[in-house]
């Protein structure tokens, strides 16, 4: 009897996961306010998920819009996009097909983590316990809290072990739940942190001198859902009594202009703020931490994707941070560190200008608290995959990202006083 009833819910589970055969991503190049509305219009009358930028509203004439339309309206689309006269091209022609090629075959036991492959969460819980016991005098690990679904959010701190209290960086991984690169990238830093310390001059004196923090996965149970039900979930998973909707965006939902230029309100929006500031548990234990440590915190880091951009604040307003002259020098010296590698380009600047107007962001809330070195990263690639970059990417984008890293650590570690 029991075995019927582990069948049946695993039948039911996999009859669960969403499946997204013949959905299209469109690249539209509205150029007229004519395109704008359009755009608008699509939004309004189908399903439309926005990959870039996050929501109608951010879109404008002169900015490339990715967006994602599910199979039903796909026909619908191209009538309205061709009557419209707009250029566009077809991104992707079957997104089902991009997410299974997304994972390359060559598997290695299903249970095994791997630096090249996306890991489930449950992998990347095991790798937490295992790597922090590995290599005591570097690595120890911390519980900041619990997600809204229970689970354990635990940071890693890396750093030769000192009787005083050392000055530290911040770096967060996989804060939109389906940017699956993200926490690639979080692990992968951990790995190179302890395997060059003793041999990297660089990495030795950093982790001599300072402790990095590494919260490997921000919005677990998002993360969590996209492996298991829906591949292109973004939000976290909280609910509240009396909406259907599920979920806020977190990094709408810090206390920096929260809910403004480029946020929602609305709950079933992939950019809603929440309902109040700090809503989402996930990012009240973020916060909280952030704060009782703020003396020692000279740097935050966060990792987002697509778009190959090194962002600094501000993204809630268009005014420049008092920083901005220092902040962009360290980001163009940052990205010509990451192009030297395999020649990508990526584009430094504030938020708001570079990419688009986003209030409640995380990088702004920290600056304003007085982190001063505050960056996010728009990982790989530019939009021929998107989200769904392929595995055989991960090493190359964490290979010249931790060049990146590295030379913004060095010049926060030159400039801690």
């Amino acid at each position: 009897m029991k075995v019927l009833v582990l069948l049946g819910l695993v039948a039911f589970a996999l009859a669960d996961v969403t499946r997204f055969e013949g959905e299209k991503v469109f690249r539209l190049k509205p150029v007229l306010d004519e395109h704008v509305t359009l755009i608008k219009e699509l939004a309004d009358s189908m399903e439309v998920d926005f990959w870039r930028p996050d929501s109608a509203e951010l879109v404008t004439i002169d900015i490339d819009v990715d967006i994602h339309v599910p199979a039903t309206h796909c026909d619908m689309a191209y009538v309205m996009l061709q009557q419209s006269g707009m250029d566009y091209e077809v991104l992707i022609e079957d997104l089902q097909d991009s997410i299974d090629a997304q994972v390359d075959n060559m598997e290695i036991s299903p249970r095994t983590h791997s630096y090249t492959k996306y890991n489930n969460f449950d992998k990347i819980q095991s790798w937490i316990a295992s790597i922090s016991s590995s290599n005591p005098q570097l690595i120890s690990k911390q519980l900041i809290g619990h997600t809204f679904e229970g689970r354990p959010m635990t940071l890693l701190k890396l750093g030769k072990k000192s009787g005083s209290t050392k000055p530290a960086i911040f770096m967060d991984c996989g804060i939109h739940a389906r940017e699956w690169i993200s926490p690639a990238f979080c692990q992968w830093f951990v790995k190179e942190a302890l395997s060059t310390y003793g041999t990297d001059s660089q990495m030795t004196s950093l982790l001599n001198q300072m402790d990095v923090f590494v919260l490997p996965v921000f919005n677990i149970d998002g993360y969590d859902y996209t492996h298991k039900q829906s591949r292109m979930w973004r939000k976290t998973r909280s609910r509240k009594s009396g909406s259907s909707c599920i979920g806020a965006d977190p990094n709408r939902n810090f206390n920096a202009g929260w809910c403004t230029l480029g946020a929602s309100n609305n709950p079933c929006s992939d950019t809603f703020c929440g309902y109040k500031v700090e809503s989402e548990i996930e990012v009240k234990n973020v916060a909280d931490f952030i704060r009782k440590n703020k003396s020692i915190i000279k740097a935050y880091i966060t990792m987002h994707s697509y778009s190959q951009l090194l962002l600094f604040p501000y993204s809630y307003t268009y005014d420049l941070a008092a920083d901005h002259s220092e902040l962009m020098k360290v980001a163009e010296g940052a990205s010509a560190a990451l192009r030297s590698l395999y020649g990508t380009r990526y584009t430094s600047g504030p938020g708001a200008t570079t990419i688009y107007p986003a209030a409640g962001g995380s990088d702004d809330w920290a600056y304003d608290l007085g982190v001063k070195y505050s960056y996010t990263f728009e990982l790989r690639d530019t939009g021929r995959y998107g989200f769904l970059l392929p595995e055989s990417q991960i090493k190359p984008t964490c290979e010249e990202t931790m060049l990146a890293v590295k030379y913004i650590a060095a010049y926060v570690q030159k400039n801690l006083y």
